[in-house]
């Protein structure tokens, strides 16, 4: 067994080099059933197979087929672009079996991943004693809070466990808000936007109308800072004067756009997210971290201990029953986690080696390479873009196009190897959509992308 799993060992480091050591690494492309069908005919079976066979049908018919989302064109969706740092510790911390769940098992550990937060929290002027944990990315980390701010709102009306609360949410915010009001029983109050972005004014007309409506009390509210599809940042210093005056929990999604606190002139853009009651992070999107990887913070974290910790006769331990009267910090009393890996090192490590201002100047490239695509989309004739962008998204209308025109487009970029990007829509009508994360795109690569637009099948 020793040598069995020293050749494996061998053969699974020496792709991983060979995969990191690739600038950039290949695209990938789309997989066909049937080619996938055969690859895996005979993976699993009751016998075992030599290392270096299974590892040849990953490398040869599994990787090709699934697009990377480190390559510096990947612009759909939100991409993720880890450090080779990030990518390397994230191994380490695989092979270590680490068990993140508290201060007891893994205090090493969970004290890196609070520096990290600690970072976030004072880039944010949150105050000293915020804190939280990592999970696995926005959805999570919006779940989790949100249950916090339903309960907290609930003890602070005199309500009862079961009784209806209301949170106010933008009639553009994300889907993994809608989805986690669901699961937690709350119903939503939506807020119509005026040009996409929530305000204090019209938050507070709806609050208003809200306490006269005979609905549920409104506990809380949601703002995002960095909509998935147009990289918007809602009115975040209004939205907190509303809460900050109404006594409401304050939650802002910045899974996308928390990014832009490294850089002095995006932070501006971000004025209010210091008076979060609980913020959200994703640095697996635009911090360079692997998947799977979100920040939650929260301004007073006692009140999710309040709410998350779980009591069973087998957690005794990591909850201090042996009475010293040291208060450890267990990453499971703040999210609705229990067994957890420490997500948070790669990034840890990543911003050790390379420092803040390096992460700085990644962020920046994003938002400068994204206001080149604007203007070159200005420029070009047959385009339009849509809205200016305020961090990385660029929406461009091309003249005449339906949209299998722009799916037809999107297939044809993925094929040559260009890029990957996925048409959206935008006020009823599909348009490209353009994401800048990764700081490696080039002003050629993006030029060869808009020619493309200008281009018929």
């Amino acid at each position: 067994m020793h040598a069995y799993d020293e050749d494996l060992t061998q053969q699974v480091m020496g792709h991983l080099l060979d995969r990191l050591r690739l600038d950039p690494p290949p695209l990938g492309r789309l997989g066909e059933h049937e080619e996938l069908a055969l690859a895996l005919k005979d993976a699993i079976g009751t016998e075992p197979r030599r290392p270096a066979d299974v590892l040849r049908t990953y490398t040869e018919s599994l990787e090709p087929t699934v697009v990377s989302c480190d390559h510096p064109a990947f612009l759909a969706f939100i991409p993720g672009a880890p450090t080779k740092a990030a990518a390397l510790f994230d191994m380490v911390l695989s092979a270590s079996s680490l068990h993140g769940v508290s201060w007891l098992e893994a205090s090493g550990a969970v004290a890196a991943e609070n520096q990290v937060l600690s970072l976030f929290a004072d880039l944010a002027g949150m105050p000293q004693g915020a804190g939280g944990c990592f999970v696995s990315g926005g959805s999570a980390g919006n779940l989790s809070a949100l249950v916090v701010a339903r309960d907290t709102g609930r003890r602070r009306l005199g309500l009862a466990a079961a009784d209806p609360v209301r949170i106010a949410v933008s009639d553009q915010v994300h889907s993994s808000v809608g989805n986690t009001l669901r699961i937690i029983g709350v119903e939503p109050l939506v807020v119509p936007t005026s040009d996409h972005r929530l305000t204090g004014a019209a938050l507070a007309a709806a609050l208003d109308a809200a306490s006269s409506d005979g609905g549920a009390p409104v506990v809380a509210v949601v703002a995002t800072a960095g909509t998935t599809n147009a990289g918007i940042i809602d009115d975040l210093g209004g939205v907190a004067e509303q809460t900050r005056a109404r006594d409401l929990w304050l939650h802002i999604d910045a899974a996308y756009g928390g990014a832009a606190l490294f850089v002095p002139e995006l932070r501006t853009r971000l004025r209010g997210i210091e008076h979060a009651d609980s913020l959200v992070v994703d640095p697996h999107k635009w911090m360079f971290a692997p998947f799977d990887c979100g920040a939650l913070l929260y301004r007073e974290p006692r009140l999710a201990r309040a709410v998350h910790t779980q009591d069973a006769s087998y957690l005794d331990a990591i909850h201090g029953a042996d009475g010293d009267g040291h208060e450890d910090w267990n990453p499971s009393d703040y999210a609705y986690h229990l067994t957890r890996r420490p997500r948070g090192l790669p990034l840890w490590f990543s911003l050790a080696v390379h420092g803040t201002d390096a992460y700085r100047d990644a962020v920046a490239r994003g938002a400068e390479i994204a206001r080149y695509t604007a203007r070159l989309a200005e420029e070009t004739e047959g385009l339009e873009l849509l809205r200016e962008p305020e961090l990385t998204v660029v929406l461009i209308r091309r003249t005449g196009w339906r949209p299998e025109d722009y799916y037809a487009w999107s297939k044809r970029l993925l094929a040559s190897g260009l890029a990957f990007i996925t048409p959206s829509v935008w006020e009823g009508e599909t348009v490209a959509r353009l994401a800048f994360l990764h700081p490696g795109i080039t002003e050629e690569t993006v030029r060869s992308i808009i020619a493309s637009l200008t281009q018929d099948a």
